[in-house]
């Protein structure tokens, strides 16, 4: 069991309980997945540039991405139907656990001028998104063997019905949020 784990049945369900008042245990919101998608519009041109994605991605989340196809052809951006265009990672379960373990206490207090994360990017329904601007914040992340600077999409969809539960149970995993 992660750290994580731990602290999600010893400290955080019972904080959650006492501060929304649930009657169930079952009430109580959870990590359910999280989506960790990145955009790599060079390769159309290069196709290495994909290759190295998908290797930076599998290091940063220990699980291999899928590689995600353009839906429809866009003729100002160069792109056809059916041409690979970003990778992304569903984590569930342990995997997801140790990821954001990493990113909350390892990668985001590396980011530069680090100020907090934005506590206003909830989508309304109790799903978190982060913009991460390079993948160089992670610590598996070799700085000589990297080809280019990519950003990375990470979003937490978690069980809470309204964003209020979902801030507060990012905030009790560590998530740290700007004031």
């Amino acid at each position: 069991m992660n750290r994580l784990q731990e602290t999600y049945t010893n400290e955080i369900v019972p904080a959650m309980i006492s501060k929304f008042g649930y009657k169930n245990i079952m009430e109580v919101p959870k990590l359910y997945k999280i989506v960790v998608n990145m955009g790599v519009g060079e390769a159309k041109d290069n196709s290495k540039a994909m290759d190295s994605a998908v290797g930076d991605m599998t290091i940063v989340t220990g699980q291999k991405p899928i590689v995600t196809k353009a839906k429809k052809s866009i003729a100002n951006f160069k792109i056809r139907d059916g041409m690979p265009v970003g990778c992304k990672v569903t984590l569930r379960g342990d995997k997801m656990y140790n990821f954001a373990d990493r990113l909350i206490n390892l990668a985001l207090p590396r980011v530069r001028d680090f100020r907090g994360v934005n506590p206003d990017s909830f989508d309304g329904r109790g799903n978190y998104a982060l913009g991460i601007k390079e993948q160089l914040i992670f610590p598996e992340i070799e700085y000589d063997k990297i080809d280019k600077v990519r950003g990375m999409d990470v979003i937490f969809v978690t069980t809470a019905k309204t964003d209020e539960e979902a801030r507060e149970l990012l905030r009790l995993f560590g998530m740290p949020y700007a004031k």
